[in-house]
């Protein structure tokens, strides 16, 4: 190194002899000038060498020219404009200019079964490396947007952590490698962005000798500026086995005068990783030994909130102008100042800023709160976003409105900033405002509960600590409790369990915690890639080409067969085989179509046919790979074969009427309920179709009659439908509904019922309305929290639907005795004749009930000396649940004050019943009903509780009813005798 660069400062000083250079200045100058001359030296004639060294001695001389005298302003100030979307648009802008395709960022909801969110720019890449997919382009550039929750604890508490984050990259699939993408990097870095060499340090692998040497002998960067590191930091790997490799990672460093001895890359005091190359060149195999990859690969990562953290000169990745608008808002709102108020309380504003840009930006991307998978995280983070907000102080909306919503005002800002994220954001601003409004006001109610429960946990930890003459104390597993049902943070817990004298075991609380989040981390932060079998046979099958739109039956020749996931040569009859066309006229299931039915049938000479195949689903692989699954019905099937593929043209129909009548669906919801109202999923079935929305409430009866109304007239139009495949670009331009979470090439299908609607889709449909014949919704309900869903029948399955209904409709009129329109009438009067009955029947049951109840009063016997308490346990036979209440409210207000009433019955088979009802002197001696109960109730294998003064359970095993009530019996004898004595 010293060497190299020696030669190159003598270099220098041959064109500049009067000039005096610093050595890290020389390592910088000496990159750029091999930056230079590197891309032309394959190409460039002998007689351009004379022009080369004259750009390089003017280069020189503008370098020493900026560097008098030497200051870190001077290299920094690159470009004035250091703001995240320069930043990113730079990035962008300096990879396109080296041949990269500038791609947009893909869907936080990401088109892969093995990862909840999108947590890596290379996401979308995922079945290029594998080879699963041919490449579009050789290399790519994108700034993709990225949610990671494993960990969110640090959100606010360190300089960099976030849930929301953007994910500069560059890829290459086959094209450049090391070289490049170390040299491009550096010139990124030192050049494009102006960041200072002297304060970088680059890490490798601790093997990898290759990209040493080209950081140190190609760009100069000085020995004790690398690091190398072990397999844990610095080589990649997709899981067990995949692609894996080398990787890379450029620092910045922020205390350089520290200098170089004993410097640790992982000091995030000193340094911040903010560039990550990943040398993709490597497959695992199963024992653990690495090959080569046929397809070399590049994989690169530059945290945008941690480049603008550097060039924007703040202490944190908070303080940029990324998010430091947002805390703004919520400083505004919660009356603080951000820069004078402590550090606490800047957390919590971090965390806010953090979380409203993830919550925002998953609500657009078509992702609704719910307790499952990704909507379980869009809900954790707006709860912990609200908690957060009380301990700041924010009361309501922060405007007054103590029962309104202070998310929705600033996620308003984050809207704002979203232009250069995503265009879509604001188009979708009325339904994430909505969505957060709503969840935002549920879950205060859901905090407001946990209070309760919290008041109730602390008033039991004071008790038993009186009992046990121990000091109060809260278990972890509580605070838990609270924290994950409730979304009660331990902070107010610690604080108001603090006023009351009690202790919080945080141990146990730690460890609980720990758990939770070791099970998040290892469910969503790994991006699994394969090479297997499925990679092959990728190679040797090319894609299918799709005949469906204008025919539906063709000649094919079979590329392959698949038995039980092996390739084989042949299938005999009654075999269950996958089938691989070189084309097909089989639509594959897709966009929420299922596959097509129907046969292939083989032949031999003069129409003989040798093999017939019953297709009973399509399934696409690979890409583009039609996979046709069904069974040998007759013959022997083999490779290499022709067949005539014929689908099932009646189901066909089927599923194209009901594509389009989803379509109108969709279109008319837009206009009956608002067009912020959006596709959450879809399926269009032979039998019916099914349509997710996201919307808020329940549909009206009248919006739902409007809508088939709406529907119905659409079809009797007759409109001919439009299909014509155009640049996305110029579709959605053109108003075509995209749905949230496809994938779409740059040429896209879009389908057009004019006057009525316009989508991308890639399905089959009908030509014309009238082909639909009519249409009609079957059901409406709610599937998750903002998401409805509507089934319905349309074409032959609506004539079928209409059939049915009227079949049962003439058998009900006939068992009732009435006319059609008589029905509703007569049903109803016989629902309130059976409701007359029931109560009836219920007023009697209590009636007996306290008959009984009168009769066993006289047996309650008195325990105590001091306090002589009235205790009564008895068996009331088959006394219903109901009654059993009104029995013991009796009985205790029969025997008053002081009094202990157990009651329990058997109301029907396998059914137990047991109530318990104390007076408050019995309370105030420490025995709560619905404490005590909940012990008895196991003994009949059940459960229950209740208030201090009253409790209901019940039991599954009626012949342990009566040593329940023996045990209630004794243990109160025992522990009324030793209160009240």
């Amino acid at each position: 190194m010293a060497g190299t660069l020696y030669f190159h400062f003598l270099h220098l000083q041959a064109f500049l002899p009067n000039q005096t250079f610093q050595f890290t200045q020389i390592a910088n100058l000496r990159s750029r000038l091999a930056l230079l001359q590197e891309p032309y030296k394959f190409f460039l004639p002998v007689s351009f060498a004379p022009s080369i060294m004259c750009l390089k001695k003017h280069w020189a001389c503008s370098f020493v020219e900026a560097h008098q005298p030497v200051t870190e302003q001077s290299t920094e100030d690159k470009s004035n404009d250091v703001s995240g979307d320069s930043i990113r648009r730079r990035f962008l802008e300096f990879y396109a200019s080296r041949g990269h395709k500038v791609l947009p960022s893909s869907s936080l909801v990401p088109d892969d079964p093995t990862v909840l969110l999108t947590i890596a720019g290379m996401l979308q890449f995922k079945p290029i490396f594998l080879g699963k997919v041919p490449r579009q382009v050789p290399c790519a550039t994108t700034a993709q947007r990225c949610i990671r929750t494993n960990d969110v604890e640090n959100v606010g508490r360190t300089a960099r952590h976030h849930t929301f984050f953007e994910m500069l990259g560059n890829f290459s699939f086959g094209d450049y490698f090391k070289k490049e993408a170390i040299r491009w990097a550096w010139e990124l870095s030192t050049v494009e962005y102006g960041l200072p060499a002297d304060r970088l340090w680059v890490s490798v692998y601790e093997d990898d000798d290759e990209a040493f040497a080209i950081w140190h002998d190609e760009v100069g960067v000085p020995v004790e500026h690398i690091k190398r590191m072990g397999e844990d930091d610095n080589f990649w790997t997709s899981g067990v086995t995949g692609p894996c490799g080398p990787c890379s990672e450029l620092y910045y460093d922020f205390l350089p005068e520290r200098g170089h001895a004993d410097a640790d890359l992982g000091d995030d005091a000193r340094f911040i990783e903010f560039y990550n190359l990943v040398f993709m060149q490597y497959n695992k195999k199963d024992d653990g030994s690495l090959e080569p990859l046929k397809q070399k690969n590049i994989d690169t990562g530059l945290g945008l909130e941690r480049m603008a953290r550097i060039l924007q000169k703040v202490p944190n990745n908070y303080e940029t102008d990324l998010i430091y608008p947002i805390i703004e808002k919520a400083s505004e709102l919660a009356n603080v100042s951000y820069q004078h108020t402590d550090n606490r309380s800047k957390m919590h504003l971090k965390i806010i800023g953090d979380h409203l840009r993830a919550i925002v930006y998953l609500i657009s991307d078509g992702v609704v709160p719910s307790n499952i998978g990704r909507g379980y995280v869009v809900r954790r983070l707006i709860r912990r976003a609200v908690r957060t907000g009380r301990l700041l102080g924010i009361k309501g909306d922060g405007r007054g409105n103590t029962d309104g919503a202070f998310l929705p005002s600033i996620a308003e800002k984050v809207i704002e900033l979203s232009t250069d994220v995503d265009v879509d954001v604001k188009d979708r601003a009325p339904r994430i405002l909505e969505e957060l409004k709503r969840e935002e006001l549920r879950f205060v109610q859901t905090l407001e509960r946990g209070e309760k429960l919290l008041d109730q946990m602390l008033a039991d930890a004071l008790l038993s600590a009186e009992q046990n003459k121990t000091v109060p104390c809260l278990s972890g597993k509580d605070a838990f409790l609270l924290y994950d049902t409730f979304g009660f943070p331990v902070e107010i817990t610690t604080e108001v369990a603090e006023e009351q004298g009690v202790s919080i075991d945080m141990s146990s609380f730690d460890i609980e915690m720990e758990n939770q989040r070791r099970q998040s981390q290892a469910a969503h932060n790994v991006v699994k890639l394969e090479v297997g079998d499925s990679g092959d046979l990728a190679e040797d099958v090319p894609d299918t080409e799709f005949l469906g739109y204008e025919t539906l039956s063709a000649r094919a020749v079979v590329e392959s067969l698949l038995l039980n996931g092996k390739s084989v040569i042949q299938v005999s009859e009654g075999s269950d085989v996958e089938i691989l066309l070189n084309k097909t006229p089989f639509y594959a299931e897709s966009g929420g179509q299922i596959g097509d039915n129907g046969f292939l049938y083989a032949t031999k000479g003069e129409n003989q046919q040798t093999a017939i195949v019953e297709i009973k689903d399509v399934q696409k692989s690979l890409g583009n790979i039609f996979v046709h699954k069904g069974t040998i019905k007759e013959g022997v099937l083999e490779v290499g074969k022709e067949v005539e593929a014929a689908v099932d043209a009646r189901l066909r129909q089927r599923a194209k009427v009901h594509h389009t009548a989803t379509h109108l669906l969709q279109a008319a919801l837009k206009k009956v309920i608002g067009q912020e109202t959006s596709q959450a999923g879809s399926l269009v079935a032979f039998d019916r179709l099914r349509f997710d929305f996201n919307f808020h409430r329940p549909l009206l009866d009248s919006e739902l009659v409007e809508i088939e109304e709406l529907i119905n007239r659409w079809i009797g139009d007759s409109t001919l439908l439009q299909t014509k495949v155009m640049p996305l670009d110029d579709a959605k331009r053109a108003g075509a509904i995209a749905m949230f979470g496809e994938k779409y090439g740059e040429e896209v299908r879009v389908v057009e019922v004019p006057g009525v609607s316009m989508e991308l889709c890639g399905g089959t449909h009908v030509s014309n309305t009238s082909e639909i014949r009519g249409f009609k919704i079957i059901s409406e309900q709610g599937i998750a929290s903002g998401v409805r869903r509507i089934e319905a029948v349309a074409g032959e399955a609506f004539i079928e639907y209409v059939n049915a209904r009227d079949y049962h409709l003439r058998h009900l009129c006939s068992t009732l005795k009435v006319k059609a329109e008589d029905v509703t009438s007569r049903v109803e009067n016989l629902l309130e004749e059976l409701r007359t009955t029931r109560n009836e029947l219920s007023s009697l049951r209590e009636k007996a009930a306290l008959f009984k109840a009168s009769i066993v009063a006289n047996k309650a016997f008195p325990v105590g000396t001091l306090k002589e308490i009235r205790v009564l346990v008895e068996f009331m036979d088959d006394t219903d649940a109901d009654s059993l209440k009104s029995a013991a409210e009796y009985l205790v207000d029969t025997l008053q004050d002081p009094a202990a009433v157990v009651l329990g019955s058997c109301p029907g088979e396998g059914k137990v019943s047991l109530v318990a009802a104390f007076t408050p002197a019995v309370v105030d001696l420490g025995i709560q009903a619905g404490k005590f109960i909940g012990p008895i109730a196991k003994l009949c294998g059940g459960g229950g509780g209740g208030r201090p003064n009253f409790a209901q359970a019940g039991g599954k095993k009626p012949e342990n009813l009566s040593t329940a009530l023996e045990k209630a019996r004794s243990e109160l004898i025992a522990v009324l005798s030793k209160k009240a004595s």
